[in-house]
């Protein structure tokens, strides 16, 4: 195993300092993150969710706009944020074929097939677009932002369902920790909110039934859908520091494992999910009892929930570090979520506040944790946890902390 970085007084194996430096985010409470954070404090519409007024016209022009599927104009908004919110790429200075690029997805162009199909079957098939394939692949997106920015060190689409975000953003954290990038954009983005996508998870019985995310309630029956991206600039420390960059927190560690169980439910009581924290803590040079906060996969699904909080229970005792979801406003929105909750963990960090889980009202019985509800809770940022956990049994854990010099 390969640490990044073990906080100070915790041993471990050193690679290369990673901090965070730049945020981009288009989700449904707010494009941009101060939209984003004042989102997070308030409750949200029942139903659906996707991302308001959202136009990347500015980025594509009207032309090019419609060769563009939606999940990959979400990831470039939101990348273009985070490289604003860094500097800028000039501010960066860094050798392009030092630059990554690591933004995943859980399913990808699914608009701009479904769009498609219905094509060729009212009109034929030499009416589909010959734009067909690059909109619709996963790695639209991270091809996308490379190519934009100029970025020739590696450029690559995790796609493990609901875990690709966290996944995506412990890959980056990677590359640049084993030395070779200096700098990552990583992130994910998703825009499944079609027809067909909706009435697979709906009948599948995967959807709250009457429209509201109820993170960990007792009354909770499935998750809302959503759409989103997020992009979060990772950077080597030595470099951030030489040309002044804001640090919103340190990457520590980050893990990953497969449960083997089951397509769609997780492993019994959260096996694995223990095991990728228990990794992704190990992987930091931290033990449990450093852990202080954690961004909770919090789906609102009965069996995602209660495993989850059997697996934080047995990794940390009871009630464990301060727990929180934002999926009671954001919903779920697939490979896209773990990206997001990634920038509300730096956020969470840099603000020394934790958002409330909105949705929550009657903390189910058999859930013992220290769940935030009703109002955000002020704490002394330390180290802390973001859970994803996707269908296939695909688990992530990242580590971040507030930096330490």
């Amino acid at each position: 195993m390969f640490a990044l970085h073990p906080y100070p007084g915790h041993p471990g194996i050193r690679g290369r300092r990673v901090v965070v430096t730049g945020l981009g985010v288009a989700a449904p409470c707010g494009i941009g993150q101060d939209a984003f954070w004042r989102g997070l404090h308030l409750p949200p519409a029942d139903g659906p969710r996707r991302v308001p007024d959202f136009d990347a016209t500015a980025i594509y022009g009207a032309k090019e706009l419609r060769r563009v599927d939606r999940f990959t104009q979400l990831a470039a908004v939101a990348a273009q944020e985070a490289l604003a919110d860094a500097g800028g790429l000039e501010s960066l200075s860094v050798d392009p074929d030092r630059a990554g690029v690591m933004i995943g997805t859980g399913i990808g162009g699914i608009e701009t097939l479904e769009d498609q199909i219905h094509v060729m079957d009212e009109r034929g098939s030499r009416r589909v677009t010959p734009f067909l394939v690059p909109m619709m692949m996963g790695n639209r997106a991270a091809a996308d932002v490379s190519m934009r920015y100029g970025l020739r060190g590696p450029c690559e689409a995790i796609v493990t369902a609901c875990a690709a975000g966290t996944q995506s953003v412990g890959a980056g954290a990677r590359l640049v920790a084993s030395g070779r990038c200096d700098v990552v954009l990583a992130g994910s983005s998703e825009a499944a909110m079609t027809p067909i996508g909706e009435a697979g998870f709906a009948n599948m019985t995967a959807l709250s039934t009457n429209g509201k995310s109820m993170p960990f309630d007792a009354k909770r029956d499935g998750f809302v859908i959503s759409e989103g991206g997020a992009v979060l600039v990772l950077e080597e420390l030595e470099h951030a520091q030489a040309r002044g960059a804001t640090i919103y927190a340190e990457i520590l560690g980050a893990a990953s494992t497969a449960d083997a169980h089951h397509i769609t439910a997780p492993a019994p009581e959260g096996a694995g999910a223990v095991m990728c924290m228990e990794l992704a803590i190990r992987d930091a040079g931290l033990a449990p009892a450093d852990i202080v906060h954690i961004n909770a996969h919090g789906t609102s699904t009965p069996a995602n929930d209660r495993a989850e909080s059997y697996a934080i229970s047995k990794v940390f005792g009871a009630p464990g570090p301060i727990v929180t979801s934002i999926k009671g406003v954001c919903g779920h929105s697939l490979g896209a979520a773990g990206s997001i909750e990634a920038v509300a963990l730096a956020l969470t960090i840099s603000k020394s506040s934790i958002p409330p889980t909105v949705g929550l009202t009657e903390l189910d019985p058999e859930i013992h944790l220290d769940v935030v509800t009703g109002e955000a809770r002020s704490w002394t940022p330390g180290p802390s946890l973001s859970n994803s956990f996707g269908f296939g049994g695909h688990n992530g854990t990242i580590v971040m902390a507030p930096l330490e010099v």
